[in-house]
């Protein structure tokens, strides 16, 4: 059973379900969003002169290492404002830096604007001196398939591959194939079919292909991609997408993790220093990353 701190996420889901995701304010979409997670202490965000991003500079961080932190939001809303706080946990649990990064929104700008944006930050990161082995990417919903994509546009660019990546919650598939629509329809407080559906025609475009490898990884060439560690709540419609997903790197000979959180909803970490559930996740992914990073106990 899920805590009564984490029905706070399923609250959310709900009442963004019976608004207009389309038609809401950015600015007080990622207050509401961000509202649910507490503010880490010992932690600074630091603005960012190149990029539409932030620094979150926990105390203490090793300075060689960085996540680079995709948010989710559908390809309609979410920003670094919406997500700093609970990738500002997942920095400080790790005791690394990290990177959250805007990228285009849709509908003004439709695929490949998103993952072109997230590959330059991730160039960036580089250019700035940080070795592909110390880097891991991260992202909840569609930035979880952001950090799978990422790396096969990176790849494409002729840039080495970062260390390890964190998806949780990952949309993957955008013609909404799984069973999981189905099984968990009545559970999931926001996601069904139709409405990932309707995402995906905003973000694609009249000319996009859901099948494209830079659009669902589980068309792409996952081989040599770095250990994947996926997170997904057990009352996700998209709980399928995690599954594919895991399923289609292990083909390809990539090391995998996959967690299932019983009674959790989509990107529950956002209940970050609130819900227990959420804390454990956190924990988790700190525990996992550190060591694909060099970093020992």
């Amino acid at each position: 059973m899920a805590s009564k701190q984490s029905e706070a996420v399923k609250a959310h889901w709900a009442a963004a379900r019976a608004g207009s995701p389309e038609a809401a304010d950015q600015e007080a979409a990622d207050h509401g969003w961000a509202v649910l997670t507490t503010e880490p202490r010992g932690v600074d965000y630091l603005s960012v002169e190149e990029l539409p991003a932030v620094w979150i500079v926990p105390h203490g961080a090793a300075p060689d290492r960085a996540l680079l932190c995709l948010h989710g939001g559908g390809f309609i809303s979410g920003s670094m404002y919406s997500h700093r706080k609970m990738f500002g946990h997942l920095a400080k649990a790790a005791g690394v830096r990290a990177l959250v990064v805007d990228y285009r929104l849709a509908p003004a700008h439709t695929h490949p604007a998103a993952v072109d944006d997230t590959t330059a930050a991730y160039r960036w990161l580089l250019d700035q001196g940080f070795a592909a082995q110390r880097i891991a990417i991260t992202g909840d919903s569609v930035g979880g398939g952001l950090a799978i994509t990422t790396q096969l546009r990176a790849r494409e660019r002729g840039l080495p591959l970062p260390a390890a990546a964190m998806p949780f919650s990952p949309a993957v598939d955008f013609e909404a194939t799984g069973t999981s629509y189905d099984t968990n329809r009545d559970r999931d407080a926001f996601f069904h079919r139709d409405l990932v559906r309707g995402l995906a025609g905003m973000f694609l475009g009249p000319d996009g292909d859901p099948r494209d490898p830079l659009v669902n990884p589980l068309y792409g060439d996952l081989t040599g991609l770095g250990p994947i560690y996926i997170q997904v709540g057990g009352d996700e419609v998209l709980l399928d997408d995690a599954h594919m997903l895991a399923a289609a790197a292990e083909k390809a000979g990539v090391e995998v993790r996959l967690d299932v959180f019983p009674d959790m909803q989509h990107t529950f970490q956002m209940a970050a220093g609130r819900a227990p559930e959420a804390d454990d996740a956190i924990e988790r992914m700190a525990a996992w990353v550190r060591p694909h990073l060099g970093l020992t106990d």
